[in-house]
């Protein structure tokens, strides 16, 4: 029986059901792991490269050991979804205004202190609630529901690889475009399999610093630059979000630097969102990020040649909209996710026809 009720989190609301079980789905064997001595086994899908031991789970807590083969614990499980406009997802230049299908399971190969979604993130699967959907029933909610788009989110999408993989396959073959919005730790071989069916990537560089990675998200940079090229290089579509923190991430010289390594290594026409903190989880004693900082921080993109810069979490801002980066007309008005018009026309500016970056139809 499927019985829920909602729990509102984080920037989307988190479907509970009242049995806490695993469910009757069979475990689906883990893509992209090696079989060690003594029934050990090393995973292989993300930087982390976790060595587990016989009924032993990995660092994200939903890939287990189970007699000297891995599996993933939250095959066909979806532990939150829901249908939003895309925008709310950090993309704003792939199909503006369709409806997206978010979803997500449980837990993630971060810990990062600032998580709006700790309560699913930080959690195991065993610990809260979940629904379970086959792929094919993935693909027919999202067109019920008029979604053009099905998106990974909320929690980190690559710990549930196999699952994302397969309904991205089913969603292209009905017509659906594909996105997932992650923290850019997935490694270089599943990264590329899973990008063959994928319209566009939301990264999340959360900050420019080694120091920022390892003790606010108990991460790395290196793997998440290694992710962002990757993406590029594959030709799909990619939007980084950077969320600027007081005190934390917020250094100016840090944000110009990661702005001309943007440009540099993805180019001048990758979208970067700069988005508002507000405290949360383990970091409630620092206060929202000043608004000023924001747009200090959209003149540095720019300045560092970044043509389409935006600043998130203010509602109503003039940075939620989009301007061509030629004659300086507003493309698209934005207040907060809604759109109120689209002059893009033909992937171009309806003003003065200059090509603008993005999935427009």
């Amino acid at each position: 029986m499927r019985r829920f009720f909602k729990v509102f989190l984080g920037i989307f609301p988190i479907m509970f059901m009242a049995d806490l079980t695993l469910g009757e789905t069979p475990l689906k064997e883990a893509s992209f792991y090696q079989s060690l001595e003594k029934d050990f086994v090393q995973c292989k899908l993300c930087f982390r490269r976790c060595v587990i031991a016989k009924n032993k789970k990995g660092f994200c807590r939903v890939r287990e050991n189970r007699d000297g083969k891995l599996y993933s614990l939250v095959y066909g499980k979806i532990y939150s979804w829901q249908v939003a406009p895309i925008e709310k997802d950090g993309m704003y230049h792939l199909l503006p205004g369709a409806k997206l299908l978010a979803l997500a399971t449980a837990s993630c190969n971060f810990r990062c202190k600032h998580c709006h979604n700790w309560r699913l993130t930080q959690v195991g699967p065993q610990d809260i609630s979940y629904q379970e959907y086959s792929p094919e029933e993935v693909g027919e909610i999202a067109k019920r529901r008029g979604a053009k788009v099905i998106s990974g989110t909320i929690n980190e999408p690559t710990i549930f690889y196999e699952y994302f993989y397969d309904i991205a396959k089913i969603a292209k073959e009905k017509g659906l475009k594909v996105q997932f919005h992650t923290n850019g730790s997935v490694s270089s071989e599943p990264l590329k399999l899973l990008l063959k069916y994928i319209d566009g990537v939301v990264v999340d560089l959360k900050g420019f610093t080694q120091k920022f990675y390892r003790e606010i998200s108990s991460a790395e940079l290196e793997p998440v630059l290694e992710c962002l090229k990757t993406i590029k290089e594959e030709g799909v579509h990619l939007e980084i979000t950077n969320l600027v923190i007081p005190t934390i991430n917020d250094d100016l010289e840090d944000i110009r630097r990661m702005c001309i390594w943007i440009r540099e290594n993805l180019g001048e026409d990758t979208p970067l969102h700069f988005t508002r903190f507000s405290p949360d989880y383990k970091l409630t004693h620092l206060p929202p990020t000043p608004i000023e900082i924001l747009e200090k921080a959209q003149k540095i993109a720019c300045e560092s040649g970044l043509r389409y810069v935006y600043i998130g979490n203010v509602p109503g801002h003039k940075y939620n909209s989009t301007f061509c980066p030629k004659c300086t007309r507003r493309l698209i008005h934005r207040i907060h996710f809604a759109v109120l018009a689209n002059h893009i026309k033909n992937g171009r500016c309806k003003f003065c026809q200059e090509e603008i970056y993005g999935i427009w139809d």
